[in-house]
């Protein structure tokens, strides 16, 4: 699943609060910041899961102040074997 979540998300431990979430989970993939002021992330692992991270990011950490999240559904690649935040 490949996530865009917009509003105001860099600067209140988004990508660092997902890492822990998706690590507590199981989940595989990263997060990172993107340059117009969003955060993009990639989860691998049970479908469920993957739906229980998709959620907390329509809410996000305290601080956080989600506008939007944009979820597409993307084949796995397979080759995420932890969660990382990018930079």
């Amino acid at each position: 699943m490949r996530v865009v979540v917009y509003g105001h998300v860099q600067g209140v431990f988004f990508r660092e609060t997902t890492r822990r979430k998706a690590t507590t989970l199981g989940v595989t993939g990263w997060v990172r910041n993107r340059t117009e002021g969003s955060v993009e992330a990639v989860f691998e692992g049970e479908t469920r899961l993957v739906d229980e991270l998709v959620a907390w990011c329509r809410r996000g950490p305290i601080g956080a102040e989600v506008d939007d999240v944009d979820a597409v559904e993307e084949a796995p690649r397979g080759d995420l074997h932890r969660f990382e935040v990018r930079w």
